[in-house]
């Protein structure tokens, strides 16, 4: 049987990228990733107050697709046209909280910390992440063999730039201070 083909829209940052995959992954989609472009006053405006409407964005759909994953402000709005507009049954799943009616979408995958419920809604501890337990298991021994067993470890992940967080040199080292602060209070 041929694997279900996904759709994923983000705007393009990794953070949203890693999501959408992660989920496209767990479902064990035949995925191809499409960044959103709004055409420019449509940039402006909240999903809420947007159209569900072509000219809303400049992005065409040539690929056949039976699942979309949408992740971001600006992938809300080509996904509800896209399913609306469809001759297939497609199912939609949006990661986050869209800021919009829930009824749009099958399905709403958010972080408890976004605070929403309902019907259709799978709430999440975090983040959605494209790493699998696989994977992480296959690449331990890369820092494994590097650790001092004999003491305790500390690891400290950081994201990229978003357009709200520059890691500035000055930021990554305000970051290892309050870390280096913490594990010496611990």
């Amino acid at each position: 049987m041929n694997k279900l083909k996904g759709l994923l829209l983000t705007e393009g940052l990794h953070g949203m990228i890693s999501q959408a995959e992660g989920l496209a992954k767990a479902l064990d989609l035949d995925y191809f990733h499409e960044k959103i472009e709004l055409n420019n006053f449509w940039k402006l405006i909240p999903p809420l107050l947007t159209p569900s409407k072509k000219y809303v964005f400049k992005n065409n759909f040539n690929k056949e697709f039976d699942v979309i994953i949408s992740c971001g402000r600006k992938s809300v709005v080509p996904s509800i046209y896209l399913k609306k507009n469809s001759n297939k049954n497609i199912t939609n799943i949006h990661i986050q909280n869209p800021k919009v009616s829930f009824d749009n979408f099958n399905y709403i995958v958010a972080p408890e910390h976004d605070g929403i419920s309902g019907k259709n809604i799978i709430l999440s501890k975090g983040a959605l992440h494209y790493l699998t337990i696989e994977e992480i298991e296959n690449s331990k021994d890369y820092l494994q063999n590097k650790a001092n067993t004999k003491k305790d470890i500390i690891t400290l992940i950081l994201g990229g730039p978003t357009k709200y967080y520059n890691y500035s040199k000055q930021n990554i080292k305000s970051i290892l201070l309050k870390n280096k602060r913490f594990s010496r209070k611990k």
